[in-house]
């Protein structure tokens, strides 16, 4: 039995050839309506592995975004940084929000799976009369056969013992035989067109549900993939509008504007090294009145107190004008006429010498 279309009145509609192999038909429309709910499930999976798909992606972005946040601070093109990590941001924020959308779609198939579910079995109990007709005509068909059979071999039984001339007892015999055979598939015909009728009743009324069931199923679904490719159509003008903000902000962010960011951010100070000019160096004179600087005695080794050099620390020590002084480690002046004091010293040694 084979399932086929046939357009009556501009629209499909189901037709099931009443002749065949145990007028399978119901049970292809019946086992075609099962097939729905097989196909909202597979729906339901298929969208839940767009979700994970969306998801996946969605922290993949967040993860990049915070690469991007994490960019070198340093050098000119630091501030690009910020671009990418808000334009990823908003990337994945994009695909969290369908995600969330394949979700509520998710429950809405479920939804109508089992409003579905509900349907099928509430079908299966309408049309117990027609699984009943379908039943009858089944085994109808099989008595109309046997029937046939039967008559036909009583006809050709009756044929061959005319032919072979058999007696004529014999023949009234085989004659009875097939009339009766006859009349048993008369009734037998009868009574599998009476079954026909009411199984093409029951069968038309069916094909009308199933189709009407089928159709409402056919619409849901399309209704559903209608809103799933919605939902993926915003989400792409959502992120075709990241995209077009990205390159936008790249545009008006020009090189100028980079060195002149890192130059405002990095700068040291915006006053100029003054000219120098040369600067003669002037001794700083001590004060009138104070205390006479005292200089460093100096010994002849060898010589008594009375013959010992006079105390300097009376004399004044001479200023030489635009000469610098010389001080030695202990913070003494050396003094100018360390000259003299080398000859006297030579002068003592030669007068002490033996």
């Amino acid at each position: 039995m084979f399932l086929v279309w046939v357009l009556t009145d501009g629209v499909f509609v189901f037709f099931l050839p009443w002749q065949g192999e145990k007028n399978a038909g119901f049970d292809v429309l019946y086992h075609n309506m099962k097939h729905g709910q097989l196909a909202t499930k597979e729906l339901a999976e298929f969208v839940r592995e767009g979700t994970a798909i969306e998801e996946t992606y969605s922290k993949s972005m967040s993860k990049l975004a915070k690469m991007a946040g994490n960019g070198s601070p340093l050098g000119t093109f630091a501030p690009m940084w910020d671009v990418f990590r808000v334009s990823s941001d908003k990337l994945a924020l994009c695909h969290l929000e369908l995600m969330k959308k394949m979700n509520d779609l998710i429950r809405d198939i479920n939804k109508y799976g089992d409003e579905q579910v509900k349907i099928h079995r509430k079908t299966k109990e309408e049309m117990v009369g027609t699984v009943e007709a379908v039943q009858a005509l089944q085994v109808q068909s099989g008595h109309l056969q046997k029937s046939k059979e039967g008559y036909h071999a009583k006809c050709l039984e009756l044929d061959r013992l005319r032919k072979e001339g058999a007696p004529q007892k014999d023949q009234e015999k085989a004659e009875l035989k097939s009339k009766k055979a006859a009349e048993s598939f008369g009734l037998c015909i009868e009574k599998y067109n009476r079954v026909g009728g009411e199984f093409e009743q029951k069968m038309s009324e069916s094909s009308q549900k199933f189709q009407e069931i089928e159709e409402a199923h056919l619409r849901q679904m399309k209704q559903l993939i209608k809103a799933y490719s919605h939902s993926i159509e915003d989400t792409h003008v959502q992120v075709g509008q990241v995209h077009e903000e990205f390159k936008q902000n790249v545009e008006n962010i020009g090189i100028d504007n980079l060195i002149q960011k890192c130059a405002e951010q990095k700068g040291t100070g915006k006053d100029r090294p003054a000219l120098v000019g040369f600067e003669e160096y002037i001794t700083a004179l001590p004060p009138e009145g104070a205390k006479k600087s005292r200089a460093k005695a100096f010994r002849i080794p060898g010589l008594g107190k009375r013959d010992k050099e006079p105390d300097s620390t009376d004399s004044a020590v001479p200023e030489t004008p635009n000469s610098p002084l010389e001080v030695d480690d202990e913070g003494f002046v050396i003094r100018a006429d360390s000259t003299h004091n080398d000859i006297l010293f030579s002068a003592h040694r030669q007068e002490y010498s033996p």
